[in-house]
């Protein structure tokens, strides 16, 4: 009885109801971001963000570690865990709401991208490359190189929110290291000049708020339940 209440405390804490206070302030703050964006009031701030991460480039093991960070944040690879995950009976409804969640947040986060018309940083990566070519993205549908929000970020934080969920059970303590994979994509991709700080806050914000989303609409928490998996 102890175990269980330990465990339904566990799922209030990392979910959230969409009609909830924590679910307003996230919503709220994303707008503020998309404000933010759209009126371009950052502007000074960014350009001087891209002038100094332009100056730390040039140690070699750390700019290749950098890129192969942000490679780890391609789409295809998460995708290609919730195609295992969905294609395996008992944990068919987890792939499920992952392969959902990063559909519903990457074609999101490529519109917005266009809309915002907040585009990449100016500069140039200076810093050693790989001899590797990066895998395409997803496309933006305009003209504009936008980077509102940040799509690398918003696909691993969705990964990691519902990753770190499903494993919550067995690894009350280790699932947040799971975390770990958003955090290392988001700084090389502002290490890359691929972001700006602001694209790397709205997209771990959206990814929260789309994971949370689909995985209360399709009730992630059965998963734990054995009788209806």
């Amino acid at each position: 009885m102890h175990a269980k209440k330990k465990e339904d405390l566990f799922v209030r804490d990392w979910l959230f109801d969409i009609r909830s206070r924590t679910f307003f302030l996230l919503l709220l703050s994303f707008l503020i971001t998309v404000y933010i964006a759209v009126t371009k009031i950052v502007i000074t701030p960014d350009h001087n963000f891209e002038n100094y991460m332009q100056t730390i480039s040039g140690n070699a093991p750390i700019d290749l570690s950098m890129q192969i960070f942000s490679e780890l944040g391609w789409v295809l690879y998460p995708i290609f865990i919730g195609i295992i995950l969905f294609i395996k009976r008992k944990t068919r409804r987890l792939g499920l709401i992952l392969l959902l969640s990063l559909l519903v947040g990457s074609m999101a986060s490529a519109y917005m991208r266009c809309y915002t018309g907040y585009e990449r940083p100016d500069l140039q990566f200076l810093g050693g490359h790989l001899s590797i070519t990066s895998g395409a993205d997803i496309g933006i549908p305009c003209k504009i190189d936008g980077t509102f929000p940040a799509g690398h970020t918003v696909r691993t934080t969705i990964f990691a929110f519902i990753a770190g969920y499903a494993l919550s059970r067995k690894f009350p303590h280790g699932c947040y290291l799971v975390w770990l994979y958003p955090i290392l994509v988001s700084i090389s991709r502002l290490y890359l000049l691929q972001e700006y700080p602001l694209t790397i806050i709205a997209g771990v914000i959206f990814g929260v708020l789309v994971a949370n989303t689909v995985s209360k609409k399709l009730k992630i928490e059965v998963i734990f339940d054995k009788s209806k998996t």
